[in-house]
């Protein structure tokens, strides 16, 4: 098997050595980028398959290097930050971090959530490309949703949330297995961004078009029925 190579954009020197070791003895290529114009320049490679991303860099930010790549990629990125807040997560999986760590944090954790979004990013090819649920209709291929024909525009997390509800349509799922299978690991704490999320899709879908798909499962999770 190839081996997989993974960007580290990082600014601190000792962490980026740090990382590019612990990275090489589990057998990935590493490439390092010391601030965010380079990073951007290098995660632009198709060869890299994931990124580490910090958000405070000189030059561009980790936020404005993950906007532009996320123009035309699709690559895995997990963004790295000292903050320790819920509206720094929410912004940076809105424009399409896949995942998120603070600093400091156990290496064997993040080794373990570039193992899921690498699997993930592998595997994405067996799944069923389109999902409907009465008029609401979601194509993977090509990041498209639409309601009675209407195109919806959604971010990449809540594009990842509603799919995932739709393939588990008229199940209860509760905001562990959601935060499981759609931020990609066993996520202990600040189980709210589920309900943040949930509240985005349904401003854009429930509110807007005068439906109830999106259902709260009081003490449990949540269901979207058929």
């Amino acid at each position: 098997m190839d081996k997989k190579k993974i960007l580290i954009v990082e600014d601190e020197q000792k962490i980026a050595r740090f990382l590019e070791l612990e990275l090489k003895y589990e057998g990935y290529d590493v490439e390092i980028a010391m601030d965010g114009r380079e990073g951007f320049e290098k995660g632009k490679d198709p060869d890299i398959d994931l990124i580490i991303l910090d958000l405070m860099l000189p030059g561009l930010s980790g936020i404005e290097v993950c906007r532009r790549l996320r123009q035309t990629s699709d690559v895995p990125i997990i963004m790295l930050t000292a903050k320790d807040d819920i509206s720094d997560k929410v912004m940076g999986l809105d424009i399409g971090a896949d995942d998120y760590m603070t600093k400091p944090f156990a290496v064997e954790e993040l080794l373990a959530r570039i193992r899921v979004l690498l699997k993930r990013k592998y595997n994405r090819g067996n799944d069923k490309d389109i999902l409907e649920i009465g008029k609401l209709k979601l194509c993977k291929d090509n990041f498209r949703v639409e309601y009675d024909g209407e195109s919806i525009e959604l971010t990449k997390k809540e594009f990842e949330l509603l799919e995932y509800l739709m393939r588990n349509k008229n199940i209860v799922l509760s905001r562990e297995k959601i935060l499981d299978n759609v931020w990609g690991y066993d996520y202990y704490g600040d189980t709210n961004i589920i309900d943040v999320y949930i509240r985005y899709l349904r401003s854009k879908i429930d509110q807007k078009y005068n439906v109830n798909l999106i259902e709260t499962v009081r003490g449990v999770g949540y269901i979207i029925r058929d």
